[in-house]
């Protein structure tokens, strides 16, 4: 039987946030706060809590066995859970458990070849083949080009997980080579002109990897290890691959098969070698929300790169969907804009974003995949952290058939069937 949602405050760190006058990710040696227009910093309202517990009920009333969120703020922190993090034994979701943050691992791929770019080491718009000789088919293609999803690339995981549960079993303990997964893209047809339009691609990320650990002469944990983790003590964030535990206080995660009223699958332990640089970082809602603070605030990229990165495109049609270097922006409501990335990786679902100053941060996970309706009610979590409560609608036809209030679909990371 689901749980009865709780929230638990973060007492102790609250306290000291609030007695010291800082938000709790700051640190005494941060960069100055970045310029930003008023279109990046509106009005700071207070995050809206019970619009948040809405939101992970709501992930769980359509599928998730739990959810939880941490929001981080001027005001302090606020972490609530709802559900379990154990179908087996009943465990509750607990804020400081670890799992696997799926394509958000796109944004930290994204800082350590950006500052590979401020080094010198690197050009944003040679091709990629400059620097891995004949890899791919196009000399068009830029580096540019893998980070903004635009280079036309097929995302081979269309095919892999076309049968959700039966394609993740044939993966769950392989391990894949950078340039068996680029030849699985390449056997497909390109889905665009190199630079002409926004297609994700798990593909472009994987030349990503194999870039970094080209330029670095390392595999990519020790790049992520010595660039991000250390550098901002991220105690819980790790690179697995192909080691396929958990290791610690953990959130198990379960998979959606295609056909409704079918058992959930465990997907907890798996390689994640069909993603690596794209998908195989492990982490905790506190070091999601420091990551993504920091980046904002200049800890991580030159004022040149962070411009580089935080420049987007649209993603959709709604114009309030974009993406820039690696990273997500997504336009809300009160016209609050938050940066991050969504991730989606077999049994979870991540959303972790942070206003351009850095001041404010959400990181939220549901512990299910492959029902999008629960992905998308877990992003109802940023409107709930970001804008704060909502006035009630005075009502009309149009708000009584839901047309105002609907929220969007979420973006998918992954194909989805169900």
């Amino acid at each position: 039987m689901p749980l009865t949602p709780r929230r638990l405050t973060a007492g102790a760190t609250l306290i000291a946030a609030l007695a010291a006058g800082l938000a709790p990710v700051a640190t005494a040696n941060a960069a100055p706060l970045p310029a930003v227009s008023a279109a990046d910093a509106p009005e700071t309202p207070a995050p809206d809590v019970a619009g948040i517990t809405a939101a992970l009920n709501s992930a769980m009333a359509n599928g998730a066995p739990g959810a939880m969120a941490r929001f981080a703020g001027p005001g302090g922190v606020e972490s609530l859970t709802a559900g379990v993090r154990d179908r087996a034994t009943g465990a509750p979701m607990d804020i400081h458990a670890r799992f696997r943050i799926g394509s958000v691992s796109k944004t930290f791929s994204t800082v350590v070849l950006l500052q590979l770019v401020d080094e010198g080491r690197l050009v944003l718009d040679a091709p990629v083949n400059r620097y891995l000789p004949a890899l791919l088919p196009d000399d068009r293609i830029t580096v540019r080009h893998l980070l903004t999803h635009r280079s036309g690339l097929a995302d081979y995981t269309n095919a892999m997980f076309a049968d959700t549960v039966p394609g993740f079993e044939a993966v769950r303990n392989r391990v894949f080579s950078y340039q068996e997964l680029v030849d699985l893209s390449l056997a497909e047809p390109r889905t665009t002109e190199p630079g002409v339009s926004y297609r994700y691609s798990n593909a472009n990320f994987v030349v990503v990897g194999m870039l970094i650990e080209k330029l670095t002469g390392q595999p990519v944990d020790r790049a992520y290890e010595r660039r991000i983790f250390k550098p901002l003590k991220l105690r819980d964030t790790s690179y697995v691959h192909p080691d396929t535990r958990i290791k610690g206080l953990r959130v198990r995660g379960y998979l959606h098969p295609d056909a409704a009223g079918e058992p959930l699958v465990d997907s907890t332990e798996q390689t994640v070698s069909w993603a690596q640089s794209a998908g195989a970082v492990i982490s905790s809602p506190a070091d999601l929300n420091t990551f993504t603070s920091a980046l904002m605030r200049g800890r991580l990229l030159s004022p040149a790169m962070l411009e580089e990165m935080t420049t987007v495109t649209p993603t959709d049609t709604t114009n309030t969907r974009f993406y820039g270097l690696g990273l997500r922006r997504y336009d809300l409501s009160c016209g609050t804009r938050v940066y991050g990335h969504t991730g989606t990786v077999q049994g979870f679902y991540t959303y972790a974003f942070s206003t351009r100053d850095g001041r404010r941060s959400l990181s939220a996970v549901a512990n299910t995949s492959n029902h999008g309706a629960a992905n998308t009610a877990l992003g109802g979590t940023l409107e709930a952290a970001f804008c704060g409560p909502k006035p009630v609608p005075a009502v009309s036809a149009r708000t009584a058939s839901g047309a105002d209030t609907a929220p969007l679909p979420a973006e998918r990371d992954l194909p989805e069937r169900h």
